[in-house]
């Protein structure tokens, strides 16, 4: 390679590009990034290795500079009046990040978390045994005929990353509205309007911030099917259920580590969502993260019904659990509320219940043996098994 050849690729990755990081940044199985403050390593998470430090060290003026330039890439403004900023660079990662020492006595920090390029897809999750064909199957009718769910699980459990890959089985003429702090979700279907909420920081511009609270509302309006929510945590979450007991169907994730937890922080300050609003959502996922040494895995840890008994008391049934010995998931009740709504809304007996769910499970396995289809033609053949 000639020196000027070399000059220009240093200079792309310098100007351009993400400087020191510019290579992690191209590497498909680092996870996400990490400084803690000037003169110390960055770290890095590894899909097979599991966390390690790197020797890409920043000093004090290079890390406010880089942190500085990251802010940019993202379109937004970062300062000593403003020295905390979340946001999404140009290629879909995730940044957190403070200037200076305002808020970390060790200087600037950052926190980059990738994304795929390719969205997850169920054959993902059955790849990484996160879920198994049947689990999927469950989901893919309850989805596919309306069904409120919430994902819930603690932090980089894939909660979103799951979301995103079984809202592939929402129909795909039906009109879908997904809203997001930081847009995450991506989506197949023609008839999609993904929203995102804005914050407004610099002085002197004119206009008001635009919380999930406010996109929520304004969604109610467009007569979405399907709504898809990053993640609850506000009071926007009053409003979701006000939305599945109109007859919206809607999908959400929630930081939690069981049922109870999910229920206590959806029922509790700041939310306080009334326990009568819950006869309109069908199902609580429960995902989580699990370290083995340097390995760490995704598990579907159990999909709940949900229910309100006569006193307006929430109760939950576990369909199918996870049991960390085998690493298997097991069923643990034949009936079912959302099957049997489902099949009677269908006019289908319990035997096409049956009939149906094997015919998703037998897709599943007939997709894994093929080429790896794209996300479109994946699509595609639910949507056309669907019919």
């Amino acid at each position: 390679m000639s020196d000027w050849a070399s000059c220009t690729i240093i200079l792309k990755r310098d100007l351009s590009g993400y400087g020191p990081l510019d290579v992690l940044m191209h590497d498909s199985a680092i996870e996400d990034m990490s400084c803690n403050g000037q003169d110390l390593p960055v770290f890095i998470f590894h899909r097979i290795y599991g966390s390690l430090p790197t020797s890409i060290v920043f000093a004090e003026n290079e890390l406010n500079q880089f942190v500085l330039k990251l802010a940019q890439k993202a379109n937004k403004q970062v300062s000593l009046s403003n020295p905390m900023v979340d946001a999404t660079l140009p290629d879909g990662a995730r940044i957190q990040l403070t200037y200076s020492e305002v808020v970390s006595t060790k200087g600037s920090s950052f926190t980059i978390r990738k994304f795929r390029e390719e969205p997850m897809t169920p054959l993902d999750l059955i790849g990484l045994k996160t879920y198994d064909s049947e689990l999927l199957a469950f989901l893919w009718l309850a989805i596919e005929n309306h069904k409120s769910m919430i994902i819930a699980g603690g932090t980089a459990s894939g909660k979103t990353s799951t979301m995103n890959a079984v809202s592939l089985f929402i129909p795909q003429n039906a009109k879908i509205v997904s809203l997001e702090d930081t847009r995450e979700i991506q989506l197949p279907h023609k008839n999609w309007l993904p929203t995102q909420t804005r914050e407004l920081i610099a002085s002197g511009v004119k206009g008001d911030d635009i919380d999930l609270f406010s996109l929520l509302k304004a969604c109610m309006r467009q007569r979405p099917e399907f709504i898809i929510v990053g993640e609850v945590r506000g009071r926007e979450a009053q409003t979701l259920f006000q939305a599945m007991n109109t007859g919206h169907a809607t999908l959400s994730t929630i930081h939690a580590g069981s049922v109870q937890e999910a229920v206590n922080r959806l029922t509790h300050d700041p939310i306080n969502v009334s326990p009568v609003m819950f006869t309109a959502l069908d199902l609580i996922v429960i995902q989580s993260l699990y370290s083995f040494g340097n390995t760490r895995i995704r598990r579907c840890v159990s999909i709940n019904e949900i229910e309100v008994d006569k006193n307006g008391e929430i109760q939950s049934t576990p369909l199918y659990e996870w049991e960390m010995e085998s690493d298997k998931f097991l069923k643990k009740t034949e009936k079912s509320r959302v099957l049997a709504d489902i099949a009677a809304h269908r006019g289908w007996s319990d035997e096409e219940v049956k009939t149906q769910l094997q015919k998703r499970q037998e897709f599943f396995t007939w997709a894994l043996e093929v080429r790896p289809p794209d996300i479109q033609d994946l699509a595609n053949a639910i949507h056309n098994m669907s019919d």
